[in-house]
């Protein structure tokens, strides 16, 4: 396949659909764990052309979701001080933190700036002596190697006025997480296409041996998505456990290994909090101590920093794949893209804001209404 429309055939569709009923036996629970899985399923009813043996559930794979609450306001915080230029992604901006957001900050006068890249913030710092340059670091493994890379060249170049504050989570323990979890329903995954381009799909290995669960690293399109669900089905109904690779027009086994390289150079693996979750043992990345400089959180002194998340906010069994959006009784009511309470209706890759968006809930509240 070489153009976009060729993975939104309507007649292959169809072929894998009949497919997937053909060899179903048997009810099972999937998780994709990519939010952008999660919106192409709901855009798309994917789901909806399944049978009903199969239930697919919305994993934490949505970066901006799973940023902590304390992380928010630790950005707000910083952000607040009047010598620094705070930049972030879009994405991040109207996420709410425990009394505001980085858009009220941005409105009462701060300097708060949207980039395309970290490597802008270079340019930013450069052009900006006197001050502080603070980019919010937020992502799975995919974006990490940029944004180790801003701090690798800030320390080549000698930029001493530039720093990250850094939220990196990893996808491998999330998901060992949720099997270790005395409420798991999973028993396979759609694996996240993007994050494994950069970290190759080894670390899988281990977590399908140990919990016996097929893992099938998937792409983003239709047919990519009903090929990963196929995939892992067959596996399931033939009680086999592994890893395959659905997405391998991108993904290779050993990942990007200049990527990797950097990884290893800039950042060490540390403990890491999940919004909705909590902290997860080796699951994220922090600085390391070689670039302990380029640390926000050690700069602006407000590590220890600590809130509560709304008790009216089910974001957590959400993203567990124990609940799904619609089941949250402040669903399309006091929590809407608006007026979010967590991060998985602001987020564009959250689920939330995807049955919201595509009108999922609507058809639900309609279904459940006869």
């Amino acid at each position: 396949m070489k153009y976009l429309h060729e993975y939104r055939d309507p007649e292959a569709a169809k072929k894998l659909q009949h497919a997937i009923r053909q060899i179903t036996t048997r009810t099972w629970t999937i998780m994709e764990v990519c939010g952008g899985q999660t919106h192409s399923i709901v855009k798309y009813g994917i789901d909806e052309l399944l049978p009903p043996e199969i239930e697919l559930v919305h994993g934490p794979g949505c970066p901006v979701c799973v940023t902590p609450l304390e992380q928010i306001d630790r950005a707000i915080e910083i952000a607040s001080h009047p010598e620094v230029i705070f930049c972030s992604f879009g994405d991040m901006l109207r996420v709410p933190g425990s009394q505001t957001d980085l858009f009220a900050v941005k409105a009462a006068g701060g300097d708060v700036r949207i980039v395309y890249s970290p490597l802008d913030c270079l340019r930013i710092a450069e052009q900006n002596s006197s001050r502080v340059v603070v980019f919010f670091a937020v992502g799975f493994e995919t974006t990490a190697p940029a944004n180790a890379m801003a701090v690798f060249q800030a320390k080549q170049r000698g930029i001493r006025n530039f720093g990250v504050l850094v939220s990196h989570v990893l996808v491998p323990p999330a998901m060992r997480a949720i099997l270790s979890s005395p409420n798991n329903r999973v028993q396979g995954f759609l694996g996240a296409g993007h994050v494994c381009t950069i970290m190759g799909y080894e670390e899988y290995d281990p977590l399908s041996e140990e919990f016996g669960v097929p893992i099938v690293v998937t792409g983003f399109e239709p047919l990519d998505l009903l090929d990963g669900v196929y995939r892992c089905v067959r596996m399931l109904e033939e009680g086999r456990i592994g890893v395959e690779n659905q997405y391998s027009r991108v993904v290779r086994r050993e990942g990007n290994a200049a990527a990797l390289e950097l990884l290893s150079e800039v950042f060490e693996v540390c403990d890491r909090k999940w919004r909705g979750i909590g902290t997860i043992p080796q699951s994220g990345y922090r600085l390391a101590p070689e670039y302990a400089e380029y640390d926000a959180e050690k700069r602006f002194a407000i590590a220890d920093l600590e809130v509560l998340e709304s008790s009216d906010c089910i974001s957590g069994l959400i993203l567990q794949g124990i609940r799904k959006p619609h089941q949250c009784p402040a669903f399309g009511k006091t929590c809407t893209p608006d007026m979010p309470l967590g991060a998985t209706m602001v987020s564009s890759e959250g689920a939330c804001a995807a049955y919201f968006h595509y009108g999922r809930y609507r058809q639900l509240a309609g279904a459940e209404a006869t």
